[in-house]
């Protein structure tokens, strides 16, 4: 890696932590600078402006980083009702990155940004669209081995566990983590209700 990809890398990193900390709109270009030391030429060197920067978190961290998060436990062999399960339980749980009073950096950002820029929309449903691809390829592939009913409707699933999942990390931000031991305890219920 080149001593500008190693910067702009370094860029992306700690305004993802800034951002994800305190939101998009509250940190500033400024506050980017100070936190990352460099320059202001520096940053607008990789970065034309904090959209850009924004679009490129989106794009270059988040969406890429998100197939080991969900192809661990997706991709698996067994049942895929177990495997969502802790694909949502390592994702509430073990993550070592998301912190419970700041939410999920991909929801934050839908909640702040999606209505107000529609480039910001486009790249976040990329996001999404991706997620619910991944669960909606596992349920296919359990439904062709005979392991799920035919009747169900892959992308009405993905949908819903994507949506659910969003709803638990809005919980923990109001009431901690034990919020997530209960929405799992009915996650499960619904997951084992699919046949």
């Amino acid at each position: 890696m080149s001593r500008a990809e190693t910067t702009r890398s370094y860029i992306l990193q700690k305004s993802f932590d800034l951002i994800y900390q305190k939101g998009y709109q509250a940190t500033s270009i400024d506050e980017i600078i100070a936190t990352t030391q460099v320059t202001k030429g520096a940053f607008f060197y990789h970065f034309k402006n904090k959209e850009e920067m924004g679009l490129a978190l989106i794009n270059e961290l988040m969406y890429p980083h998100m197939i080991p998060l969900l192809g661990n436990h997706l991709k698996k062999p067994g049942d895929v009702r177990t495997n969502i399960y802790k694909m949502m339980k390592g994702l509430l749980f073990e993550n070592d990155f998301f912190k419970v009073e700041y939410g999920c950096p991909t929801v934050n950002l839908i909640e702040e940004m999606a209505p107000q820029n529609e480039a910001f929309r486009k790249a976040l449903t990329r996001v999404i669209v991706l997620w619910q691809t991944e669960i909606e390829m596992a349920i296919i592939k359990a439904q062709e081995h005979d392991l799920l009913n035919k009747d169900l409707v892959p992308g009405k699933i993905s949908q819903y566990v994507t949506a659910s999942y969003a709803g638990a990390r809005y919980m923990g931000k109001m009431f901690g983590k034990s919020s997530y031991t209960v929405f799992l305890q009915e996650f499960k219920r619904y997951l084992n209700n699919l046949n």
